[in-house]
């Protein structure tokens, strides 16, 4: 059943008051303001300047942790809300309801590490010998994905796990043409398909391999990235050789 949430009023907006500012209802429908001009969705207007953005980001921390202790389907806006140390009617100006922050947790999973790729794999980490590049890369990875108990909970979870599975894969997409890209520069005399194979190849392993890693015990841990870390520069080393002439 959709969560009740306490009558608390149209959540105050702490900015001064001026005039012929657009006003915009709880609901998040559009509004007009007194000059008939129309306003922006709440989510898109409301809380732009900095201090706000920083308590968004509270908010989706605070949401990870409650998640990764009792999963998305107990959690409740006012949990989160005491978690982050704020009324609920506060929570509401930035959040309406526990899907606008599943909406929010989606967002930070795959298009903010998609970001994070492409400014990543870039400049001299393209020409890093493949060991280091490996060993880098997959340290990286892990520690993310260790950091965020919650993602492997939205992503089991039945209730989210298939929205979450659909914006990773748009996202593992992204990152395959990232790393054909890596290649191109690595190993230019490989063809465009093949650069693409061997780069859903990689993810494709580091993905089947993560959820252990997640789950073991630290010493489990350490010895599954060490031997994901063997098998890819085993694997990116042979590829990028192959059908390499001579002398390049």
């Amino acid at each position: 059943m959709p969560e009740k949430r306490p009558v608390t009023g149209q959540p105050a907006d702490d900015r001064p008051a001026t005039a012929g500012r657009p006003t915009v209802r709880a609901t998040g429908q559009i509004a007009t303001d007194q000059t008939g001009s129309r306003a922006a969705p709440a989510r898109r207007t409301v809380k732009r300047q900095a201090r706000g953005l920083r308590r968004m980001e509270e908010i989706l921390d605070a949401a990870e942790e409650v998640i990764a202790e009792i999963g998305y389907a107990d959690m409740t806006t006012n949990a989160v809300a005491e978690r982050a140390g704020m009324s609920p009617g506060s929570l509401y100006q930035f959040f309406r309801n526990k899907e606008e922050i599943l909406d929010g947790l989606l967002d930070r999973f795959t298009e903010g590490r998609s970001a994070h790729w492409e400014a990543r794999l870039t400049g001299d980490v393209l020409r890093m010998p493949v060991a280091d590049l490996i060993d880098q890369v997959v340290d990286e990875i892990v520690a993310y994905k260790t950091s965020r108990p919650a993602y492997w909970a939205l992503l089991h979870g039945s209730a989210t796990g298939d929205r979450l599975a659909a914006a990773s894969e748009r996202l593992h997409r992204g990152i395959a043409r990232r790393i054909a890209g890596v290649l191109a520069v690595r190993a230019p005399h490989l063809g465009e398909e093949r650069r693409l194979l061997v780069a859903t190849m990689m993810l494709s392993t580091v993905r089947a391999v993560l959820p252990l890693v997640a789950a073991g015990p630290p010493d489990r841990a350490a010895e599954l990235t060490a031997e994901l870390k063997a098998l890819l520069t085993g694997y990116l080393s042979a590829a990028t050789d192959s059908g390499r002439k001579p002398g390049t």
